[in-house]
């Protein structure tokens, strides 16, 4: 995070190793020891200095026989809203972005289709239709998907 201090998503995630450790009774030093790790590294995972990567997570789910979505469970909307994605492009932008038809995948299939049509002419004809209708359908309200 800019601040210096530790993203919330990942201090959920560190607490909730914690939960899962402290629920099996191992201590930081027994887990640390099964993937390979230091205890203070581990302390560091649980307090959420160091984020954990995605192969130490996978680690800690098999070492604490939980899935790997057990570590984002109860997460509420106010610390998933302070992931790294949202918190660097800044949550406008992030709308934009999901507003964005270019990044639909209707959008890339459509245009994938359009660019297998091998006649021309055809391809001419579809692409002047499109705009006829886009045209004649601004008035109307958009489909529900």
């Amino acid at each position: 995070m800019p601040s210096g201090k530790p993203n919330p998503v990942d201090v959920h995630v560190g607490s909730r190793v914690r939960l899962r450790r402290t629920l099996l009774g191992l201590s930081q030093e027994k887990l640390g020891e099964a993937i390979g790790l230091t205890f203070q590294q581990v302390q560091k995972y649980e307090r959420g200095a160091n984020r954990i990567g995605a192969s130490r997570l996978w680690d800690l789910s098999r070492v604490l026989d939980v899935p790997v979505s057990f570590f984002f469970e109860e997460m509420d909307e106010s610390v998933a809203s302070r992931s790294p994605r949202n918190v660097l492009r800044g949550a406008e932008e992030v709308a934009e972005t999901e507003a964005d038809p270019m990044t639909k995948r209707e959008t890339l299939e459509l245009v994938r289709a359009y660019y297998r049509i091998v006649d021309p002419h055809v391809r001419k004809r579809i692409y002047d239709l499109a705009k006829t209708l886009a045209v004649s359908g601004e008035d109307r309200p958009e489909p529900e998907d």
